[in-house]
């Protein structure tokens, strides 16, 4: 065999070179024009769009509201929330602004002084049909109306939550964040629905299977939300067929539907709460939501549905607040479960005149 001419090594070479550098800009077009494709399609439920994450680099305090009446039931959960709120407002991490209590009684409690507190009328006479959660959507028209809030955010909250870590705005831009509720299925009821989500709004799936509570949400958007949250709620209570199947979370749908029909997206966070005592150990949750009676016999096993050897039951003090030391739950009981009694103890040991009995 001869030898190959300089030449001809020269032109494979270039030759070689060439298929090489349009293959790599091939490859890099096709790349940028996958991700483009891609930042368009971001579920801002399941990742974060990158424009919007760029955000978390500056503070955004967020107004903390809750809705309450004046009945002790009510009045001593919201003292626990706030103690817990001032503890965990100024710590690292936490992007708590003021906070309110939208006290929907009609009139001024003896907690004015030790909560700052807005007080707002009730719905008239019969209209909430025994329903009293009904006043929550008119209570927040009314102090979105009326209030001077200073934050560009709003949590709406609860009285039986209880802060366990520094709140951050979890909310992004025009994405608020929501708590995902096992048992709001929208897709579960779509000929209900219907009558309230229209389907040139789009399939149901739309409707975010969420509350009001806990939400994180911009003011401005709220306010759009509000009425119609309200007015669909009252049109649900009046539906006795929706009125049956919803029953007690019937407002966290009229919430839910509200906010689909203005085509508000939640960013939904596990962790934003936990429930005891189906939710057993605290993990990364910010809030314990005491929804829930918490039985358990002295083996450390739960009851639930009778009532146990060891129990601690919002529901066990409708007339005034729980004693200051409750008894620590036995051996075996979720840490969840004793964590909650942990900080109701402290609460009540470290608020001025709980045992006055307000």
């Amino acid at each position: 065999m001869g030898r190959a001419s300089p030449l001809l090594l020269i032109l494979a070479a270039l030759a070689s070179f060439l298929l090489t550098y349009n293959l790599v800009i091939l490859v890099i077009q096709n790349r940028f024009k996958v991700e483009r494709v891609s930042s368009r399609l971001t579920d801002p439920v399941i990742q974060m769009p990158t424009d919007l994450k760029r955000s978390e680099q500056s503070r955004r305090p967020f107004h903390v509201a809750v809705t309450a009446t004046d009945a002790p039931y009510s009045k001593w959960q919201c003292r626990i929330m706030y103690y817990w709120y001032k503890n965990m407002r100024d710590k690292d991490g936490s992007e708590m602004g003021g906070f309110t209590r939208i006290l929907h009684s009609g009139r001024p409690d003896n907690l004015m002084d030790e909560i700052p507190t807005f007080v707002v009328d009730p719905l008239p006479a019969g209209m909430d049909q025994g329903y009293i959660v009904l006043n929550r959507p008119w209570a927040f028209v009314q102090w979105l109306e009326k209030a001077t809030i200073e934050e560009d955010y709003i949590l709406m909250a609860e009285p039986d939550h209880i802060f366990v870590k520094p709140l951050p705005n979890l909310a992004r831009e025009s994405y608020p964040t929501g708590f995902p509720f096992f048992y709001i299925k929208p897709s579960e009821h779509e000929k209900l629905l219907r009558r309230f989500f229209p389907e040139e709004k789009g399939p149901v799936t739309n409707i975010d299977p969420i509350g009001n509570s806990p939400v994180i949400i911009q003011k401005s958007q709220l306010e759009k939300i509000a009425p119609t949250w309200m007015n669909v709620s009252l049109r649900m209570k009046d539906d006795k067929e929706t009125d049956k199947a919803f029953g007690w979370v019937l407002e966290m749908y009229g919430y839910a539907v509200a906010s689909a029909l203005h085509g508000v997206q939640h960013i939904l966070r596990k962790d934003f709460m936990i429930q005891p005592p189906w939710d057993l150990k605290l993990g990364n949750t910010y809030i314990i939501h005491y929804t829930y009676g918490c039985d358990y016999s002295l083996k450390g096993e739960l009851t639930y549905g009778q009532i146990g050897e060891w129990r601690f039951d919002k529901r066990s003090y409708l007339r005034g607040p729980p004693p200051k030391n409750l008894s620590f739950p036995p051996p075996g009981v979720p840490e969840s479960v004793v964590t909650l009694v942990k900080m109701v103890n402290q609460a009540t040991a470290n608020i001025p005149g709980w045992d006055d009995g307000r």
